[in-house]
């Protein structure tokens, strides 16, 4: 017998990245017992202020940015019932190639081992089963995800453990859908990865993905976390589709399993399989 809670930890760079790439399964798990544990790396400082400043402009004041974003992670973790939630409070580096990548303080900037130890802490504290975070690339290139993956991937050298680990991802038929119902929605949407679009190309072909979990039933939390950050509405696309839309389009989280010591086989559709 164990003398803990499953345990899942899911580890996020930016106040409402919980909710677009993992709300769905911190709200089934939550919902199926497990103990969650979200942690958040960076303040959220490079977000948009009240009326969708942007940074830079006049009256984009960060601190008080990241003081909102803090409540509206809050208010998410509540709507996800989210067990713990951690902070490292490192600064927002925002976008690649911005002067914020390399001012003092920002996550990008912070060696890696420095953060992975805070991180390995924490790791000690929770012992998750199965924790969580982006891939090598921060899924689209975004420094604080990149930095995200690198000291979870260090603190989990530090720590010895050996949880499952997943990368979060999206399989391309999705990415595909998601732009034809922005189109339909009469969004300005470009396919990432086209001469178009400032993204690159996202997600994997449907095929190379190891975990599909129907977060279908827990589809109106999701949107309501989202919802919560309300500053960045601007920016989150998803919301733009409503509730019902949105649940039939983002009822299934995927990712890609890179480390397991269960034997559980693949393709899955539980994070915890081989686990209970």
């Amino acid at each position: 017998m164990t003398d803990r809670p499953l345990t899942l930890m899911a580890v996020h760079a930016h106040p409402d990245d919980e909710a677009t790439g993992t709300g769905g399964v911190l709200a089934r798990y939550a919902a199926e017992g497990i103990r969650t544990v979200l942690v958040t790396c960076t303040d959220g400082a490079c977000g948009d202020g009240p009326g969708g400043v942007k940074p830079g402009e006049e009256g984009h004041d960060p601190a008080a940015v990241a003081a909102m974003r803090r409540q509206e992670l809050e208010a998410s973790c509540e709507v996800l019932k989210v067990d713990h939630l951690e902070m490292l409070d490192y600064a927002d580096s925002g976008m690649m190639g911005w002067a914020a990548n390399d001012a003092p303080g920002s996550f990008w900037t912070t060696p890696v081992d420095e953060a992975a130890a805070r991180l390995a802490e924490l790791m000690r504290t929770y012992r998750p089963d199965v924790v969580v975070t982006y891939d090598e690339n921060g899924f689209y290139g975004h420094p604080d995800h990149i930095q995200a993956n690198r000291i979870t991937s260090r603190a989990l050298e530090l720590t010895g453990a050996t949880p499952k680990v997943y990368w979060t991802t999206a399989p391309r038929s999705m990415m595909a859908r998601f732009g034809e119902v922005m189109r339909e929605l009469g969004g300005d949407w470009d396919e990432p990865g086209t001469e178009e679009s400032e993204l690159p190309e996202i997600g994997l072909p449907d095929e190379e993905i190891t975990t599909w979990v129907d977060t279908t039933g827990f589809g109106g939390q999701k949107f309501d976390a989202l919802a919560a950050h309300a500053s960045q509405g601007e920016n989150i696309f998803f919301l733009k589709m409503g509730k019902e839309k949105f649940t039939e389009l983002m009822g299934v989280e995927t990712f890609v399993r890179v480390q397991d010591t269960t034997d559980a086989p693949l393709p899955e559709n539980d994070l915890f399989a081989g686990l209970r």
